[in-house]
């Protein structure tokens, strides 16, 4: 039996257990809708990037096999699209049942079959005055060539044909900003029509000369994997050359073809051809092609607070007092801050503060993703415009952020900052931030690392961890670091940090290998996003043989097969999908409290992180705060209302809640209840 399981498949299974929350039952009705979506709009993305990367291998004249499981780029995509395929028909089935339900709270999707006739011809003059005025159908010819159909947008196909007998295409595109996504019916309140399926009940009428046939909503999702390198230009600055890269993108080739109804096979072909891709590569859906109207939906229901999630709102963390000065609590004692259960502010209020303390010389930090309306970007223009030095590395190659990255590095450019675009070969990806102060004509560090973006709306969705530590040593490794980036270079050598590309990843090994020594009294455990590194992989599997009890919570992507006799059976793997996304990164070594190596980190076990971007992983030192740590890695590992096992079989199954496990362990949930009562005890256990 293989240890192996494809990255690309294995990611669909994370993107099924995504959906499968939008058919439980104990998830409340409202909150559902926002799983499908999210199910639609990961799976996106995944054809943009994923299989966008595989088509463009499979144009090359060179074989590409994936190093685990010996697969093919043909081969991946084509048991990706099955797969698809088939989860389209379980996706249909949840939809369904979430319409049902909705009804019962009195809001109906309705197509024109469910309509009486007023209501219909009420549609119909709505459709005359608010809608037909503004789409612009074009009939495809020679003088009107098939039209450019952009990204992830709606379009109708219609079959036509003229008084001679000669068939002809039509598309009209449905997607617009001036008419509402959700058509009221007139006479029910709280009953709507979708407009792609308003125009396309009437389309007849944008095409008087000809006689309609069949007819379907359309989208395509086009390739998004362009590099900066594919657009270099030495005429062009980096930014200038991003800026062409985002531009360049929106017209690549397309990859999924997804129709709402079934047209005939000579159109379906020409359509294909067209579009230059396989009938392999057409999808048929049974549910809207674009679901993002669910969250109309919601707000509808907003006054129905049993139809969503438990209010909840960052704690102040109970280990910093948010009414005083942060850095001298900071030089006291080291503090970790857990969101979303509790707030940024003590690190915002820190940037702040660091802007106006006249003792700062300077604050260093890398952005990957920020928020459109950021704090962190006014302080640090703030502290430029206070005369200290701000030096600010800006990746613009964080996919799909670049827009707002660009414009991010104008406004703090402007402000006075330096700002670095990383390195030429390895994107920036690390969470670290140096805060430089001169007191007494001696130099300290403030330094904060951590495991998520400095994004203060992502921070109260996503589970992350931020470490900010006085420590001399770790302040040291991250002035080393800066430097070396300023110098377009990576770290080759620290002392305390782990750092990606050079010195994490044999670092890691070098950990494991000292548990491997200590064979059945060894410990690992790895909380991450992804585990796709087949060198760490295969170090694990030898941990493993050697009697090394190893522990994985891995929300995505896990290539490695637990629980396979004599070789993953001392392993075990959970995946937590659930209100937030998991997203913290932990690393631990070793079951002696006093000895144990505990890290937190901005990497995933993906060979990305490890070998092809900057990361930076932290040691824990302070007791109090690794003994948090253990309690949430625990507590996640326990987790058996969200916790789903992967079994031998590469399936995920619910944890099999023993006798003496009565209680029902929602982590998340459980974190938030211990952030409200302002729980500072923690003994590494649940």
């Amino acid at each position: 039996m293989s240890c192996y399981t494809n990255r690309e498949l294995s990611w669909i299974d994370f993107n099924e257990r995504v959906l499968n929350e939008a058919g439980n039952p104990k998830v409340p009705l409202a909150e559902r809708l926002t799983f499908a979506s999210i199910y639609q709009s990961n799976l996106d993305e995944f054809f943009m990037v994923r299989v966008g990367t595989l088509m463009v291998q499979m144009s090359s004249t060179e074989v590409v096999r994936e190093n685990k499981t010996g697969m093919t780029s043909r081969e991946q995509v084509e048991a990706i699209l099955n797969k698809v395929k088939k989860l389209e028909i379980k996706k249909a089935v949840i939809y369904e049942n979430l319409m049902k339900e909705l009804e019962n709270h009195n809001l109906n999707l309705v197509n024109f079959n469910k309509l009486t006739e007023s209501d219909a011809k009420a549609l119909e003059s709505f459709f005359d005055a608010d809608i037909a005025p503004y789409l612009s159908p074009i009939i495809v010819g020679k003088q009107q060539p098939f039209p450019f159909l952009a990204n992830k947008e709606l379009n109708a196909i219609v079959l036509l044909k003229n008084k001679n007998g000669k068939n002809k295409m039509g598309i009209v595109p449905c997607s617009n900003t001036i008419f509402p996504r959700l058509i009221s019916v007139p006479s029910k309140p709280g009953t709507f029509m979708l407009c792609e399926e308003l125009i396309l009940h009437f389309v007849s009428k944008l095409f008087g000369n000809y006689s309609v046939g069949e007819k379907s909503i359309i989208r395509i999702t086009r390739n998004a994997d362009i590099e900066a390198t594919d657009v270099l230009d030495e005429d062009l600055d980096y930014r200038n050359m991003m800026e062409h890269l985002v531009k360049q993108r929106k017209r690549m080739s397309p990859i999924r073809l997804e129709l709402s109804r079934v047209i005939n096979d000579k159109a379906k072909k020409e359509l294909l051809e067209i579009l230059g891709i396989s009938e392999l590569h057409m999808i048929n859906v049974e549910t809207p092609l674009d679901l993002k109207f669910v969250f109309e939906l919601q707000n509808i229901l907003r006054n129905k607070k049993e139809l969503f999630y438990k209010p909840r709102t960052p704690r102040n963390s109970p280990f910093v007092n948010i009414k005083k000065k942060i850095i001298p609590q900071i030089e006291s004692s080291d503090l970790l801050l857990s969101y979303p259960f509790e707030s940024m502010k003590p690190f915002l209020n820190l940037l702040q503060e660091a802007a106006e303390d006249k003792n700062v010389v300077s604050i260093k930090m890398t952005l990957y993703r920020v928020a459109a309306k950021s704090k962190i970007i006014d302080s640090l223009i703030e502290a430029a415009e206070n005369g200290k030095e701000v030096v600010v590395v800006v990746e613009l190659r964080a996919r799909f952020d670049e827009e707002n990255n660009i414009e991010m590095s104008h406004r703090l450019e402007d402000a006075g900052c330096k700002i670095i675009y990383g390195l030429e070969n390895y994107k920036v990806h690390s969470k670290l931030c140096l805060i430089t102060r001169k007191v007494n004509n001696s130099l300290s560090y403030i330094t904060q690392i951590g495991t998520g973006n400095y994004n203060e709306k992502t921070s109260t969705m996503y589970t992350d961890l931020s470490l900010i530590t006085a420590n001399q040593g770790i302040g040291n490794d991250a002035a080393k670091i800066f430097k070396f980036l300023l110098l377009n270079e990576p770290v080759d050598k620290t002392d305390y940090l782990l750092v990606a590309p050079l010195c994490l990843q044999n670092r890691i090994i070098q950990m494991i290998d000292e548990q491997i020594s200590l064979g059945s009294s060894g410990y690992i455990g790895i909380k991450i996003n992804s585990l796709t590194d087949k060198i760490l992989i295969d170090k694990l599997i030898e941990a493993s043989r050697a009697k090394v009890k190893i522990q994985l919570c891995i929300r995505g992507i896990c290539c490695l097969v637990p629980g396979i006799p004599e070789t993953t059976d001392n392993i075990e793997v959970i995946s937590i999908v659930g209100r937030y996304l998991e997203h913290s990164r932990i690393y631990i070594f070793g079951n002696n409290f006093e000895t144990q190596k505990i890290y937190i980190a901005s990497a995933d076990f993906m060979t990305r992180n490890t070998t092809r971007r900057v990361e930076v992983a932290t040691p824990v030192y302070d007791a109090k705060i690794k003994k948090r740590i253990l309690h949430i890695f625990n507590t996640a590992m326990a987790d058996n209302e969200k916790g789903k096992i992967l079994c031998s079989n590469g399936e995920y199954t619910d944890r099999n809640t023993s006798k003496e496990e009565k209680e029902k362990i929602n982590s998340q949930e459980l974190f938030y209840e211990e952030a409200y009562k302002k729980i500072t005890n923690y003994n590494g256990g649940i």
